[in-house]
């Protein structure tokens, strides 16, 4: 680590950096799924449906809005979200039925210092436990990483939902820490587990997500051989 003048140790500069370009409204296309932007007139109905699949409303216990009654309403709160958070939305397109399946967002951008979260992220039954669901995480990360150029790409969830903490850690997210009672969601205190992903622990994730998703990691019967965080644990040594 570097010395200043004051005999301080400062951290290491960063060469000519510029601020980062804003997430935009960007069609990714994957093997199993496509990201477009999220569409509510075309996708709500799609989208409903599929998560009206699960068995109960526990998929929304977590998060900030639904369950919804109907898709008038959750196309109603989607469209109140998009037009006063800044977030960029997404829909997850299947690309064998052509069908959204899921969705999810960046928000909290902080461009000027290339920071981002991933964040609303609500997989439906057709999504969830798939190389599908996998890939469409991998996608958004390289946009992230390598054509926004971001330094830190962030994971934040209830603290309660170990769901979401496993799947993150699963990924490549590093667990930071615990934000205590940092808000109040659906009259419940909230503390916030906060994980992240940095720009130089991207190549290791990247290369531990393509081998996992290669189908040389699945059997005849599409049960995978390793898993990704063993197969990230055995490309870093």
């Amino acid at each position: 680590m570097p010395v200043n003048e004051f005999n301080q140790v400062v951290a290491e500069p960063i060469p000519k950096w510029e601020p980062r370009p804003n997430p935009g409204n960007v069609t990714i296309k994957g093997k199993f799924c496509t990201i477009v932007p999220l569409d509510l007139e075309k996708h709500s109905p799609e989208l409903f449906e599929a998560y009206q699949l699960e068995k109960d409303d526990s998929m929304w216990t977590f998060l900030a809005f639904g369950p919804y009654k109907n898709v008038d309403e959750f196309k109603e709160s989607f469209d109140h979200r998009i037009k006063t958070t800044g977030e960029t939305h997404f829909a997850i397109i299947d690309n064998k039925i052509n069908k959204p399946v899921g969705q999810y967002c960046l928000r909290r951008c902080d461009a000027a210092n290339g920071v981002v979260e991933v964040g609303c992220v609500i997989y439906s039954p057709l999504l969830k436990r798939s190389r599908t669901a996998t890939e469409a995480h991998y996608l958004l990360a390289k946009y992230v990483f390598e054509t926004l150029q971001y330094r830190r790409y962030e994971w934040q969830c209830n603290s309660l939902n170990k769901a979401s903490h496993n799947a993150a850690v699963r990924m490549g997210f590093q667990f930071e820490g615990v934000h205590r009672q940092i808000c109040v969601v659906k009259g419940r205190n909230r503390d916030t587990n906060w994980l992240s992903m940095l720009d130089h622990e991207w190549d290791l994730c990247k290369r531990a997500f393509q081998a996992w998703l290669d189908d040389s990691n699945f059997d005849a019967d599409g049960t995978q051989l390793q898993r990704l965080q063993d197969i990230r644990a055995s490309l870093s040594t």
